[in-house]
């Protein structure tokens, strides 16, 4: 065996590295010798994430394999990995007030160890080029991810949001495993490349790349997939909730692309019918839900399935157009949807409110909150000049030059249906008197240091035209064929 291979893989080295580190520091050093009590450490695993992101930050020049083609590189991952690495940075940020409460320092350590763990199997997720490989990132970052919903297991909605996401992943995963099956059946092979070969359209193959999908829309929590988010969202610890809204999305969503160019090519026609009818009724639907919600991380749970069905624009046109639309649609829904959490969470762990009449006249008591709040709905909304407004125009972009401008014009006309119960939080903010508002309070160093880079996402990202450009110089479609080249790590 070729050992030189592993050096290919040096994203997924530095991440286990960095959990290794964090095992053994919270073994050996997180206990105060002299009290016993553990002590908080936000700053070990902030600097270690920043390290491993700059690090890994610039992509290699040429595409790869290694291990017989099992795992694959292109550029564009690299630019996936590090989006999934900034997101998990401000993610542990937010996570220091949360962390520091006296239930939750105990076990401080295996919360950054289980999110690691997770991140590391997208990482092998995206990475994958054998459904093998597939399946072990998959299961890797659902069973960490788990624990992390039912972090809070004290409180009784926490342990069950727990049991309904293993219950879920678990359905999921079968189903998605079953599909696989029946395209091994047909082919003789798990290969992502010999599979695109061997496809012939036939009913079976039909069938099993039903199933495939059905498993991964349960992860982008894609409409009739959804039924676990809301319960889910709300019952985790927000901080988790902001995690698996944008991350494991995120995450999910790049590889359902990936796979869907290089395995299910030579049936472009079908998973595009499918995936047509799907971002329909998950962007309207979850936009009428959203107006019904009295809890607010309910509310971001059905925003975030009506985000997945924008994403899923992206994905529909199978082009590389298509590819650099929704990688952006990424950054900028990880820049907004963090900061929109970043504040839900900081208000939580204040005053322990979670309602949206809850925040009724919160510009009285904590204005600054309260406008960077704002800032991150109307990038939500996809209202200009912020971020979500051009995020939103290359994804419509990308899919009409595809050819599907009637699921463009459902999808505008559902973007002002979201503008509408954005502005509700915004009115309950800014406008709706309340004798005894949020009382004010000051935010700890560290969410200020997250919400100050989900800002400046918010504000920058859309004018920042190198962003899009870097992205687009990088990205495939369906008419490019990996070359299995040789590319040495950090070169």
């Amino acid at each position: 065996m070729d050992y030189t291979q592993f050096l290919y893989m040096h994203e997924e080295l530095a991440l286990l590295a960095v959990i290794i580190v964090m095992f053994i520091y919270d073994l050996v050093v997180c206990t105060d010798r002299k009290s016993g009590k553990p002590c908080l450490n936000t700053a070990v695993p902030v600097v270690l994430m920043t390290i491993l992101t700059i690090v890994n930050a610039v992509p290699c020049s040429q595409p790869a394999e290694a291990f017989g083609g099992m795992y694959l590189y292109t550029p564009m991952m690299t630019v996936m990995k590090t989006t999934l690495n900034i997101g998990t940075l401000i993610v542990f940020l937010m996570a220091h007030s949360y962390l520091r409460r006296d239930e939750n320092a105990v076990k401080q350590g295996e919360f950054y160890i289980l999110t690691l763990s997770t991140l590391l199997g997208m990482y092998f997720m995206i990475s994958a080029g054998h459904f093998l490989m597939f399946f072990i990132g998959l299961e890797l970052a659902s069973v960490p991810m788990t624990a992390l919903v039912a972090y809070d297991k004290w409180r009784s909605t926490s342990a069950e949001a727990g049991a309904k996401y293993i219950l879920v992943a678990l359905f999921s995963s079968a189903l998605l495993l079953y599909g696989v099956s029946m395209i091994y059946g047909t082919t003789g092979t798990l290969y992502f490349d010999d599979i695109a070969a061997k496809l012939d359209g036939s009913m079976l193959n039909v069938i099993g790349l039903v199933f495939f999908f059905t498993g991964m829309g349960f992860k982008i929590s894609l409409v009739p997939f959804h039924l676990w988010t809301a319960d889910v969202y709300e019952g985790s610890p927000t901080v988790v909730t902001g995690f698996l809204s944008v991350i494991s999305k995120g995450a999910a969503g790049f590889v359902l692309l990936t796979t869907l160019v290089k395995v299910f090519s030579p049936m472009v026609g079908e998973w595009q019918e499918i995936l047509f009818w799907i971002i329909i009724v998950s962007i309207t639907l979850a936009n009428l839900f959203a107006l019904r919600q009295n809890n607010l991380k309910r509310f971001m749970a059905f925003s975030a399935i009506s985000q997945a069905g924008y994403l899923v624009l992206g994905v529909i046109a199978g082009t590389a157009q298509g590819m650099t639309s929704l990688v952006f649609y990424l950054v900028v829904y990880l820049a907004a949807n963090l900061g929109a959490f970043a504040v839900i969470n900081t208000v939580e762990q204040n005053s322990g409110k979670i309602g949206i009449k809850d925040y009724n006249g919160l510009y009285q008591t904590n204005p600054k909150l309260s406008f960077l709040m704002t800032l991150c709905l109307f990038s939500l909304a996809g209202i200009p000049p912020f971020a979500g407004f051009f995020s939103k125009f290359f994804v419509f972009m990308a899919a009409f030059n595809a050819g599907f401008h009637l699921l463009v014009f459902i999808a505008l006309v559902n973007t002002i249906i979201s503008l509408y119960y954005y502005l509700l939080i915004v009115k309950a903010m800014y406008i709706t008197p309340n004798e005894q508002p949020i009382a004010a309070f000051r935010s700890d160093n560290y969410t200020r240091v997250a919400l100050a880079l989900c800002t400046v996402g918010v504000l920058l990202l859309g004018i920042a035209g190198c962003v899009y450009g870097a992205i687009d110089s990088l990205s495939y479609g369906l008419d490019v064929f990996l070359p299995a080249t040789a590319c040495a790590a950090g070169m």
